[in-house]
């Protein structure tokens, strides 16, 4: 798998993996404030289900929250099981 790539937007944003041009994973916030991103959704396409793409991308979102100085809130289910599970993660939480 290729890395996880990061887009911006006025409003928020998405960590997203493409292959051949067509985005087959991603994972959309907007931004509260200069120091609060909500995670919206993840979506994951079929051929890439089950192998980690999702928690990878949360990983990747994780580090960059953590550079920036931003708190999370997961609104998205995916998001929120996976914090549950990945204790580590948590100090980004808001």
């Amino acid at each position: 798998m290729t890395e996880i790539q990061h887009e911006t937007t006025e409003k928020g944003g998405s960590f997203y993996y493409e292959k051949d041009g067509k985005r087959l994973a991603e994972m959309v916030y907007v931004l509260a404030g200069a120091h609060k991103m909500i995670i919206e959704h993840t979506e994951v396409g079929e051929s890439l289900k089950g192998q980690g793409v999702g928690k990878k991308l949360l990983e990747t979102l994780v580090m960059y929250v953590r550079e920036k100085g931003i708190k999370v809130v997961p609104l998205c289910p995916f998001a929120k099981a996976t914090f549950d599970k990945v204790k580590e993660w948590q100090d980004v939480l808001f």
